[in-house]
């Protein structure tokens, strides 16, 4: 049987609430969809109104919000480890038979066949003075995008990289861009060497 330190409850809980964030800002009836639970359950769990700890149902939950195990593993008794590891590779071994990565990946190799720089003829629209090409997926550049168009392209890890950042203070965001500053300058430099 899995055992959990009860006195890390409000840590693994503070860590599946960011990883809703993370994942698109779930709601408590979207994770009880996820792992297919009852809203109220999951409403009890999350508010800690239970009695127990269900191992299923927080193996599932972070199967399903994809949380690394690093971040809940003192939430997990030491002689409970493999088997928590386990129970969460099963949950998310199961996910991936539900969503068919191997056709998402052949339908993306497809995409990019039929990018506008590989077409024969390239087709273009003229609205109101501005002459646009179809079929391109990198219809606005960069810099015509917006914030808001730039921040939801981020990947969850650059999401949560920029929480962390947004959290820190204004010296520790002043030494964040300057390191990556100098990171900028050197890509951009190795890219023109090429």
């Amino acid at each position: 049987m899995i055992r959990f330190n009860p006195e890390y409850t409000d840590m693994f809980l503070g860590v599946v609430r960011k990883y809703m964030q993370l994942r698109g800002g779930l709601s408590q009836k979207e994770l009880a969809e996820m792992v297919d639970i009852g809203i109220s359950t999951m409403s009890r769990f999350l508010n800690q109104k239970t009695k127990e700890l269900d191992p299923q149902l927080i193996a599932s939950m972070t199967a399903k919000l994809n949380i690394p195990l690093h971040e809940i593993i003192d939430f997990v008794e030491e002689d409970s480890t493999e088997m928590f590891k386990k129970l969460v590779a099963f949950y998310k071994a199961q996910g991936a038979d539900e969503r068919p990565e191997a056709q998402e990946s052949e339908l993306g190799a497809i995409e990019e066949g039929l990018d506008e720089d590989s077409t024969r003829t390239k087709t273009k629209a003229n609205i109101k003075g501005v002459s646009m090409p179809f079929g391109e997926r990198r219809a606005q550049e960069a810099s015509n995008m917006s914030i808001r168009d730039k921040l939801n392209r981020l990947s969850p890890r650059q999401k949560g990289f920029l929480t962390d950042f947004l959290d820190l203070d204004v010296e520790g965001r002043d030494l964040i861009v300057d390191v990556g500053n100098s990171l900028f300058r050197y890509f951009k430099q190795s890219s023109a060497d090429f």
